[in-house]
């Protein structure tokens, strides 16, 4: 039976004192969501012991200097205000790679997490829906094998939290907070992966996923059933994110550091280069903020952490969704950003902030011509006759290629069940109330959109909110200019309809 079912959590400690003096050991922390998760329990559970992060060299960069580039992140800009110097004392990293046998840590290394360790959050991921298969088995299901056989190791592990996605079961329109049988033997999918040559298995692939849409998915699907294997064995938890986006508080409203999901659209319409998307105006978006998603992520190793595990436990998933919370069509996020690009509008805007969404594939394709594709090209000549560099196309053609690579998952429409997520915040004591208690339905789709978009302008593009006014300005003659093409458009248009032979002729004869 699942461990938090009818628990009296009486006499179990606050989440604050649980994680006093542990040492966690977490994957992906140079990520987004991991940027957040480091900051949150350094910022939220001070008195842990230590964390060690998993970083590989990198492009010539060193796992050392890694570190020091994550800390120069806006995302700790709280910390180093309110906390100085805790991330240097608490944080280290540990060289290793979760693509490689043994997650690439050396034998010293890896005695120093199994001596020290006891909580672990697999974070790491290959998130690219165009990977190739070998590639993502690498990281999103071998890696996990790895981190497995690893946690077996520890001494004193009393969590294993693997996060894994909403979408890993994407053939079924309800997906409920349980393990689904697996689409394949993930063993038999990594013999394949290292045995067959590069050519023959990117040649097989599409046959082999065969319901599920892309290797990412795929992958995570089957990495789901690594982990179930340690059922009663080791203290796992699984989460499934949905569409992780802007904070919502924490550290600061509006925190971003991607253009994934509605913001990125939001953000490239309000540039102007975004004048369609190929979806259902109708389509409920299933998005969490990432402060709401990581959150949830230490509540939940709270809430296993703190018990034994025992041969009879479920292993308990927990789909980290808004459904029966908070939803929003892609229509209304739409209707927001028009609106709120009013106010916060983006500096050196190409075109006026606008565009729709069509459920219509030939009139999207009409569309990224018209309103893509010809106006880039125009920029693009004229930044070639000022001797600057052509973007445009190349920008246009990404666009493109992300909304193909999007398509399944923006027509199709999935219900999350989330009574698990929603049972473990009813678990959280008084005491911890303010520091970890996660909603969605008291926030206020406007305001967290205006801060999301702000966010964007400030952690993405690098705009000071000092340069508003000017933006406003350079706005208010885009939306002058967009008026006046329209209007010349329209108007050469009838002119051209009355002035064609028929339709004169028959105007003459009626008049």
């Amino acid at each position: 039976m699942g461990f938090l079912k009818d628990r009296d959590l009486t006499n179990v400690p606050t989440i604050y004192e649980y994680y006093k003096g542990k040492t966690i050991f977490i994957t992906g922390g140079s990520g987004f969501m991991g940027k957040v998760l480091i900051e949150k329990l350094l910022y939220s559970c001070s008195e842990l012991d230590r964390i060690y992060l998993l970083l590989r060299n990198k492009k010539g960069v060193n796992a050392e200097d890694r570190l020091a580039s994550l800390y120069s992140s806006k995302c700790f800009d709280r910390l180093r205000k309110e906390k100085p110097d805790i991330f240097q004392k608490k944080v280290f990293f540990i060289v290793g790679d979760c693509s490689e046998i043994g997650l690439g840590i050396c034998a010293e290394d890896r005695t120093l997490i199994i001596n020290r360790t006891n909580i672990i959050f697999h974070v790491a991921a290959s998130v690219r829906f165009d990977e190739t298969l070998k590639t993502a088995a690498r990281l999103n299901l071998r890696g996990t094998r790895e981190m497995v056989d690893l946690a077996k190791e520890i001494r004193n592990l009393e969590v294993l939290v693997h996060v894994s996605t909403s979408y890993a079961n994407t053939n079924r329109k309800r997906i409920e907070e349980v393990i689904y049988p697996a689409f394949a033997d993930w063993r038999d999918t990594l013999d394949i992966c290292e045995n067959i040559d590069d050519t023959t298995l990117n040649a097989v692939t599409p046959k082999y996923l065969g319901e599920l849409p892309n290797t990412y998915v795929f992958t995570k699907q089957l990495a789901e059933h690594v982990v179930a294997e340690q059922k009663g064995i080791l203290p796992i938890v699984i989460m499934r994110p949905s569409i992780v986006i802007s904070s919502f508080r924490e550290p600061v409203e509006g925190w971003i550091e991607n253009l994934n999901g509605p913001v990125g659209m939001l953000i490239a319409s309000g540039k102007g280069i975004l004048r369609t998307m190929y979806t259902d105006p109708d389509l409920e978006s299933d998005y969490i903020p990432v402060d709401v998603c990581i959150k949830a992520f230490i509540t939940a190793a709270w809430a296993r952490g703190s018990q034994k595990v025992s041969p009879t436990d479920d292993i308990e998933v927990y789909n980290c969704s808004s459904s029966h919370m908070k939803t929003l069509t892609m229509g209304e996020i739409v209707d927001y950003g028009k609106k709120i690009i009013h106010e916060v509008p983006l500096e050196g805007m190409l075109w006026f902030a606008g565009g729709s969404l069509t459920k219509v594939w030939l009139v999207y394709y009409f569309k990224v011509l018209l309103f893509h594709l010809l106006p880039a090209i125009f920029v693009d000549l004229m930044l070639r006759i000022t001797g600057n560099k052509p973007i445009l196309v190349k920008l246009q053609r990404r666009i493109y290629t992300a909304n193909i690579a999007l398509k399944y998952f923006v027509t199709q429409q999935w219900t999350f069940t989330n009574e698990n997520i929603i049972e473990l915040r009813g678990k959280i004591k008084k005491d911890d109330q303010d520091h970890f208690f996660y909603e969605m339905e008291n926030i206020n789709p406007v305001e967290f959109f205006k801060n999301a978009c702000i966010g964007g302008k400030v952690f993405i593009l690098n705009e000071s909110m000092e340069n508003l006014a000017k933006a406003k300005v350079h706005f208010k003659r885009m939306e002058l200019l967009d008026k006046v093409v329209k209007t010349t458009i329209q108007v050469y248009a009838l002119w051209l309809i009355v002035n064609i032979g028929f339709v004169k002729r028959f105007l003459q004869s009626v008049l």
